[in-house]
Formats: C-alpha cells, structure tokens, sequence
C-alpha cells in the first residue's frame, strides 16, 4: 500500500517548495491534509502526482503545485471570510480552512457538495461549509468576502461576483483566453476591480464560465 505521509512529503518537497510557496501555514496544511481521502478509491495512488487528479467525468482537483500557488497569491489572512466557488471535493476547501476564518463554498455538482461536506465534518474541519447552488450567482447572503476563490478555469469572471467583495478583497482565478491560461487576481478599490498577472497555469474549465465577459482584463 502507498504509504501516503511519504507521498505527501515528496510532494511538498518536490512540487511546491520548488515553485517559489513559501507561506508556512499554506505547506504546513499541504503536509497534513490528506490529498488521497478527496479521490476516488480507484485513483488515490496518483492523489500526489504532479497533475490534475480526475474525480467525476467533468471535474478534477487542480495540480498541487498550481493549486499552491494560486493560494500564494491570494494573501490569505487568519481572519478571512473566503468564498470558494467549484470547490469539488473539497481539497482546496480544507486548505483555505485552515488559513483562514471561515469558508463558504458553492458546488454546483449536488453529489460532489455532500462528499465534500462529508469528507470535511470527517476530518473534523468544522470552518467550511460546502453548498449546492449556482457559482456563477456567488453567494451574497454571507457576503461581503475578503477573497473568492474560484478553484479552476474561467473565461470570465462575473461583474457580480467584484460586488460580493469587502474594499481590498481579491477574486483569484485561472483565466482561459484561448490556448493560454494563467493565475490573476482582481482586487475590488473604490467599488471597481482592477487585475493583475501572476503566473501561466492550466486548469480544467468550468462550466458556466464561458461566453460573453462581464469582466476581463
């Protein structure tokens, strides 16, 4: 049997230490949150390869060390309300839990949002909760947010989602413009959005994030 803590440790050293991740809680939680138990059964050997991990026929965690590194950029702080949209199983949900306050994540697979849900409460991180709704809509209601995080591919990012935004609080997305993809961050100043680059890095693309931009830069 895999022997997962050593895989977990090869990945750390191997993928996102070497990818510039320096913010210690953000390797501590890689270290310690256990990649394989948000896979299927089947494919929980390659839980720590350096590559998308497929988990239904349309959906896949990101890659550790794009994942990594788009939470880098995200200037995450211990008091934070974070946003997370598409959130899958859940990995990417256990790891903003742990740096920040409170997650609220929007999973618009029903079956993916209780298995997130579930994996969570079973890993006694009782910070996040995992809702079934519609990404694209945000989720005012808990909102304003100092981040949303939105974990895969988009071709745009929804005027309406800058609006569920505190002043000073950042959307990070992967952003798909034909065969190109990279991290950018877009931070909401004087109820307006202005954008930045980071870094090139695919992702899988989400559906509903297609079509006509309501905002891109």
């Amino acid at each position: 049997m895999l022997n997962f803590q050593a895989a977990r440790q090869a990945m750390v050293d191997c993928q996102i230490r070497p990818a510039d991740v320096t913010r210690y809680a953000l390797i501590d939680a890689m270290m310690k949150i256990p990649r394989e138990q948000f896979v299927p059964k089947t494919r929980r050997d390659i839980a720590y390869v350096e590559m998308e991990v497929p988990v239904t026929s349309h959906r896949a965690l990101l890659a550790p060390r794009i994942l990594a590194k788009m939470i880098e950029v995200s200037d995450l702080h211990a008091d934070d309300l974070v946003l997370e949209l598409c959130p899958g199983t859940g990995y990417s949900t256990a790891i903003l839990a742990s740096m920040t306050e409170v997650v609220v994540a929007v999973e618009p697979d029903e079956a993916l949002a209780e298995q997130a849900q579930t994996v969570l409460e079973g890993l006694g991180i009782n910070n996040a909760i995992v809702t079934n709704g519609d990404p694209q809509m945000g989720d005012a209601s808990h909102g304003p947010f100092d981040l949303i995080f939105i974990n895969g591919a988009v071709e745009e990012v929804p005027a309406r989602l800058g609006d569920q935004l505190k002043e000073g609080g950042r959307i990070v997305a992967l952003v798909q413009k034909g065969a190109t993809c990279a991290c950018h961050s877009f931070t909401r100043a004087g109820g307006s959005l202005s954008g930045r680059y980071h870094f090139d890095g695919f992702g899988p693309l989400l559906d509903g994030f297609q079509g006509t931009r309501e905002f891109s830069f």
